[in-house]
């Protein structure tokens, strides 16, 4: 062995043994001596992680005919709107309560915060913003001026869709980011139909794919959102035995004749209905027919959610929030905030063709055990308040959520808005 070696040795020793001596302090000797540890030996047990900072949103100020003058009567129209000036929104039933995610996130970016955490908060500086959102609810006109066969209507919600496109386009935060980084709702599939191609580069609010082509809408650069339940919440589902409170196996009330899917539809009341411990109605969308909607869903294990107009229905978010286990028969089906929530804990899924034969659905749902339907029975309990559109917005319901999707498309929002500054061909690698 070296001089040189015992030397260092001994010295090491000898500064271990001070250390000791040394008023009882307690040295830290790896972080000393292991001088490529992890940057984690660094942190200490008591350090708490800030939450992320919350999305900056600048909302263009647009005068109420593009959004809240729907609520108080065709072709209302004023100054743009403020928390004072913020209509409630009306006891609807049928469409114009499902699309109304527009509503909400326009409210959520007027309310003054009060303690609450919230994932998006309003700028008036439009250079601070992380995203531009623009308040035009194209649902609410297409139900309002374009669903009713009135072609002069259908005329206003066009003039509409057209005014809001040269606004955009005459932008200069449009012009700068070709619009990647405004966030549009769109959630009837009919909504904004005529001129959405002239804004695909934004980040659409949408409820699925089943109407516009994929270079249009899609899921690298769009938001699913819920669609808004038209039954109550169950809020005093606490049975001690819900599994045999709920004595019907499977429930379904709705339209067994659709523009799409229509023979799906007939196939399957033909296998389900007159079924032991089954309910399978046909029902158009009233008040009564809510009422009954309601009842049946909160006394049934599971409810059938097969495809729409379009791969997504309302009847979905019903289920969830009467915490009944959807059985969602759809091919195409996109669902809400998929990264963060699993929907095989509490949700059945059937292909098409596997729905449609013969006492395949019911020999499912009957070979799910009652513990297993219980855990479905408690995750949907404790995930229904994601699917809640209110005001004043709450942390971690529908409206929060959505902006935090908003937030995740922003790294490929700024990677595309950095690209196209800088490119002298565009896209040059596809």
């Amino acid at each position: 062995m070296s001089s040189k070696y015992l030397v260092c040795i001994t010295i090491f020793i000898l500064f271990i043994f001070a250390s000791l001596l040394y008023s009882g302090r307690t040295i830290d000797y790896r972080s000393k001596f292991l001088l490529f540890s992890s940057s984690r030996s660094n942190a200490t047990p008591c350090s708490t992680k800030l939450p992320p900072p919350p999305l900056s949103v600048y909302m263009y100020d647009l005068g109420m005919k593009y959004n809240v003058g729907m609520l108080k009567g065709g072709h209302y129209d004023g100054p743009p709107v403020t928390a004072e000036t913020l209509p409630e929104f009306p006891h609807y039933t049928g469409l114009r309560r499902q699309h109304t995610v527009e509503y909400w996130m326009l409210a959520s970016l007027l309310y003054r915060e009060n303690g609450t955490t919230q994932e998006a908060v309003r700028v008036l500086n439009p250079d601070s913003a992380d995203v531009f959102f623009v308040p035009f609810f194209s649902s609410l006109s297409y139900d309002t001026y374009n669903n009713h066969g009135n072609d002069s209507e259908s005329k206003f919600d066009d003039q509409l869709q057209a005014e809001i496109v040269d606004f955009l386009q005459k932008s200069k935060y449009w012009k700068r980011s070709a619009g990647r980084d405004h966030v549009i709702p769109m959630q009837h599939p009919n909504a904004f139909k005529h001129y959405r191609e002239k804004v695909n580069a934004a980040i659409f609010v949408v409820a699925d794919f089943g109407r516009p082509s994929p270079a249009v809408s899609n899921l690298r650069k769009d938001v699913v959102a819920p669609y808004g339940h038209v039954v109550e919440s169950f809020e005093a589902d606490d049975f001690s035995d819900p599994y045999d409170s709920r004595t019907t196996l499977l429930f379904f009330r709705g339209r067994t004749k659709r523009k799409a899917d229509g023979k799906d539809r007939k196939r399957l009341k033909n296998i389900l209905s007159g079924q032991k411990d089954v309910v399978f109605e046909a029902n158009e969308i009233s008040e009564e027919g809510v009422n009954a909607s309601t009842k049946g869903m909160r006394s049934s294990k599971f409810c059938l959610d097969p495809a729409g107009d379009t791969p997504s229905s309302c009847r979905l978010f019903d289920a969830i929030v009467s915490h009944c286990v959807p059985v969602i028969v759809s091919d195409k089906i996109e669902l809400p905030y998929e990264d963060e929530i699993d929907y095989n804990k509490f949700s059945v899924f059937l292909s098409r063709q596997e729905a449609k034969k013969e006492g395949y659905i019911l020999d499912q749902l009957r070979s799910i055990s009652k513990t297993k339907w219980f855990e479905m029975w408690k995750y949907l309990k404790n995930i229904t308040h994601h699917f809640e559109y209110q005001y004043p917005p709450k942390n971690g319901d529908a409206v929060n959520m959505i902006w935090r999707q908003v937030k995740h498309k922003l790294p490929a929002v700024k990677l595309a808005v950095h690209r196209n500054r800088r490119l002298k061909v565009p896209d040059w690698w596809r």
